[in-house]
């Protein structure tokens, strides 16, 4: 596959739309990030892709905005880390400064108290189909799904704090490449 050709606009105006057209947070835009990087504009892989992502996640911050500005460095250095920075953050920072202003005269009105009741589950379900289309193409393997299992019993089930998670995994990884390297590794 032929990398697409990116330049500093290019990287404003698609993190703008994603910022603009994707409600619930990071971890929501993933596929709408997934679906115009990789798949549309085929700036990164899917195996990059998961790459950013692991980084975007082990990063202090939101990951939406560590992974713009993870790809646009990787696409453009610095000025494309600028360029989809203030992209995917000026719809979010619009949005708000708006809802700040108008926000506290609202919030007991029934119609918006209803809104939000329904837009939770909403959001819910875009993070679910978030994690199963991210999660597909790492979870192939029978080692990948049993650590997945592992690190979501260990988080669910104990409570660990998600970067003790993100380290333990790492550590694992490393652990289990000098063991056995998983299918297209090498040592």
């Amino acid at each position: 596959m032929e990398r697409g050709k990116s330049d500093p606009f290019a990287l404003f105006t698609t993190f703008f739309k994603i910022g603009a057209f994707t409600f619930g947070g990071g971890y929501a835009m993933l596929p709408i990030i997934k679906r115009e990087v990789v798949d549309d504009k085929h700036w990164l892989t899917e195996e990059e892709f998961v790459d950013v992502l692991a980084v975007a996640q082990s990063s202090p911050g939101a990951v939406a905005v560590n992974s713009a500005v993870f790809i646009g460095t990787k696409l453009r250095g610095i000025v494309g880390a600028f360029s989809a920075l203030l992209g995917v953050i000026m719809p979010s920072f619009l949005i708000i400064l708006i809802i700040a202003l108008y926000f506290a005269r609202f919030t007991s009105h029934p119609a918006v108290v209803a809104a939000f009741a329904g837009v939770r589950p909403a959001i819910a379900a875009l993070i679910a189909a978030a994690v199963v289309k991210i999660g597909k193409p790492v979870l192939k393997e029978r080692r990948n799904m049993a650590l997945a299992l592992m690190f979501i019993a260990l988080s669910i089930g104990l409570g660990l704090h998600p970067i003790i998670i993100i380290v333990t995994g790492a550590s694992v990884g490393i652990l289990l490449h000098r063991i056995a390297p998983a299918k297209g590794e090498t040592s």
